[in-house]
């Protein structure tokens, strides 16, 4: 998430407080859509990927990809 909240400030011009704010309306709103078994996937798509996360790639594994 590290990696959007970066993006948020940078091209949005948000503060760090206000981009991870913002994150977490959109990761709340999103898993509201979605069945509860699905929410670890969006944990895991948001996750920042300097943490050796493939966000895609562990999306995938969920299917069978």
């Amino acid at each position: 998430m590290n990696e959007l909240v970066e993006k948020l400030k940078g091209e949005a011009g948000l503060t760090e407080e206000q981009a991870t704010k913002a994150l977490e309306v959109i990761k709340e709103f999103i898993q509201s859509k979605v069945p509860p078994m699905m929410h670890p996937m969006i944990e895991n798509f948001l996750a920042s990927k300097s943490e050796g996360n493939d966000p895609l790639s562990d999306m995938m594994k969920n299917f069978g990809g």
